[in-house]
């Protein structure tokens, strides 16, 4: 019985078109291929571990064994992530000798990250 009531409220009681809001809304809209890539992003930002080590790296750059140490995770298991969100433009490698140091990409990551973590916060 609340499913019915909820989908009352969802939905309008009688199709009443409001020209001016759908030509605004309409005008808003980004182009696809844009707005596809950042689907994309939103999948890569979908898995735990690949948020863990976002965490990991928000103040600090660290190489693969200290990510692996920090997050109790097989070195192999986080060079995979590792991998995905260098394509996703999300961290970046730095190699100094022997050591591939990673940290986030720019500041508009640890942005998003912090912006995410206060809305589920909230």
């Amino acid at each position: 019985m609340e499913d019915q009531e909820l989908d009352r409220e969802i939905c309008c009681e009688k199709t009443e078109l409001h020209m001016d809001a759908i030509a605004h809304a309409r005008q808003a809209l980004t182009d696809p291929e844009l707005l596809e890539r950042l689907a994309e992003l939103f999948k890569v930002l979908g898995d735990p571990t690949r948020i863990r080590i976002l965490q990991a790296l928000h103040d600090t750059r660290l190489c693969v064994c200290d990510i692996a140490e920090t997050l109790g995770m097989t070195q192999s298991a986080i060079s995979h992530q590792l991998r995905v969100l260098r394509q996703a433009r999300l961290v970046r490698a730095q190699r100094e000798g022997r050591s591939v140091f990673y940290a986030l990409d720019d500041d508009h990551v640890a942005h998003m990250f912090e912006q995410g973590l206060l809305h589920v916060s909230e």
